[in-house]
């Protein structure tokens, strides 16, 4: 998976009660991580492996996300 992917599968599972997917997209784009386009991208690919829904998380995409997190401590 590459990093892109990864930061953003992990700011998924950080976000607030009240964001939505497009607001962690908006705020990546804005850190000039990737531009909107290939963040919808990563998003649909992330929907595609079944580590996301519509507006959560599934059991093996929280999995990952806590792998990654760990991955990044390090």
């Amino acid at each position: 998976m590459d990093i892109n992917k990864k930061v953003l599968l992990l700011a998924l599972a950080k976000k607030k009660q009240d964001e939505s997917f497009k607001d962690i997209l908006l705020m990546l784009e804005n850190s000039h991580l990737f531009t909107l386009k290939e963040g919808k991208k990563l998003l649909k690919e992330l929907r595609q492996e079944e580590f996301i829904t519509e507006e959560s998380l599934t059991l093996k995409g929280i999995t990952l996300a806590k792998d990654i997190e760990q991955e990044f401590k390090v």
